[in-house]
């Protein structure tokens, strides 16, 4: 009994010292994004974020004034 509890201590002793290699890892270069298009095309891709806000906010602020 003794030695199959040895066999299975080395062994998982064993199986973590090859789990790791020396060699460096590979690491990929990060994806960027090209820019295409003129700077107005932009501005309004990143202004059309405002709008639902704008929006909401009336729909709420015409829903207050209508239970006046």
């Amino acid at each position: 009994m003794k030695s199959i509890a040895l066999a299975a201590a080395l062994s998982l002793a064993a199986t973590t010292a090859f789990a790791g290699s020396l060699a460096e890892p590979v690491v990929e270069a990060p994806v960027e994004e090209a820019e295409t298009g003129s700077s107005a095309g932009s501005s309004a891709s990143s202004g059309g974020g405002v709008i639902l806000p704008i929006i909401l906010l009336l729909a709420v602020g015409a829903a207050v004034a209508a239970n006046d």
